[in-house]
């Protein structure tokens, strides 16, 4: 389990790995393919900007949470489980700019045996911009 972090190796306070990505027009417009999100701000600019008023299209809220899900499931490993996740799409976000997935953990408790690992978790871009804040909780494997 060299590359699997365990319960034991995770304290209050501690910030996960940040994940940084860049959401391109061609990825808006395969999400809303594999979605059946015909809703035209997030493949179609001129509709975007002209019909809505957007400055641009627009990274669909569920394609920046399936992000933030990576981005923890990638920090528990393949033995941990993603247990609870909730967030707040309160800004848009464009094709080209970074959006960085961030968290902490703020609680570490025993449930049913379980290692849980409570974390407070937020989208943000620009010059630390948050975009989407929310929390979640993570189940870690025990060492041994």
């Amino acid at each position: 389990m060299a590359d699997q972090i365990c319960f034991e190796d995770v304290n209050v306070g501690d910030a996960i790995p940040t994940n940084t990505e860049v959401c391109t027009e061609v990825q808006l417009f395969f999400f809303s393919a594999a979605t059946n999100n015909g809703h035209r701000i997030h493949y179609d600019r001129p509709y975007a900007m002209q019909v809505e008023g957007h400055p641009d299209i627009l990274v669909h809220g569920p394609l920046q949470t399936a992000l933030m899900q990576k981005t923890l499931t990638d920090w528990i490993g393949p033995k941990g489980r993603l247990v609870k996740i909730a967030l707040q799409n309160r800004a848009n976000a464009f094709p080209g700019e970074e959006l960085r997935f961030v968290g902490r953990v703020v609680g570490k408790r025993e449930e049913h045996g379980r290692g849980l690992i409570d974390l407070e978790v937020h989208e943000e871009k620009g010059e630390g911009q948050v975009i989407m804040p929310g929390t979640a909780t993570v189940s870690l494997p025990r060492r041994g």
